[in-house]
């Protein structure tokens, strides 16, 4: 996959500052394309000008060895893309004000309950000021939803996984990079799209915590 990514960029001129291609700043957003989701170990997602994503597919299988399978979503909103620009700085101003809710003056609750990951970084944010210009960036920026399965995985050895909402996609790309569907011994791949499945998931997350501790 990086070498995948690196080519990407590579056609994109995002390998090179004087690259006058999908990098350059005067060139119109809706010319432009980027890697909007980094989702698996075999899984990518471009988002931006229809005509340079079919350029870029030509490219990869003539020239770099890939011949990847591409599949156009049903969502046409070009997220994680230069034409989000002005949601980006829509963003920047609602952060940058006071908080509308009584008691509170600024508009980002800090410290959090528990650590949180960045998507754009794949790490942990740390201040109030870091998690504002990510949640700004991220309108515009890759989501490394892969990074971060690999960081909470790898780095620090989450066993028990949840998905919260519609559809099976996020759980199904989490199950496939740590090796686990369904429960396991001390952990377990969790689905919740119903409220009815809360009180199901929360007896497999108390019988995996128990079986954690033998």
């Amino acid at each position: 996959m990086r070498a995948l990514v690196d080519m990407v960029y590579d056609f994109l001129g995002m390998s090179s500052d004087g690259s006058k291609t999908d990098s350059a700043t005067d060139v119109p957003a809706v010319d432009k394309v980027l890697i909007a989701n980094i989702n698996s170990k075999n899984q990518i997602v471009l988002s931006g000008s229809i005509e340079r994503i079919a350029m870029l597919l030509t490219h990869l299988r003539q020239f770099g060895g890939h011949d990847p399978r591409a599949v156009r979503l049903k969502a046409d909103s070009p997220f994680h893309s230069p034409l989000m620009k002005p949601a980006e700085e829509e963003m920047k101003r609602i952060l940058a004000g006071p908080s509308k809710i009584p008691g509170a003056e600024d508009i980002v609750a800090w410290p959090g309950h528990m650590p949180c990951i960045s998507n754009v970084t794949a790490r942990p944010f740390s201040s109030r000021a870091e998690l504002k210009d990510l949640l700004a960036r991220q309108c515009t920026e890759t989501i490394d939803w892969w990074g971060s399965v690999k960081y909470l995985d790898k780095e620090e050895k989450v066993r028990r996984w949840v998905g919260v909402g519609p559809g099976k996609v996020g759980r199904n790309l989490v199950g496939k990079e740590v090796g686990m569907k369904g429960t396991v011994k001390g952990g377990g791949v969790w689905g919740i799209d119903d409220p009815r499945h809360v009180e199901e998931v929360m007896k497999a997350l108390d019988e995996t915590e128990f079986a954690n501790e033998e």
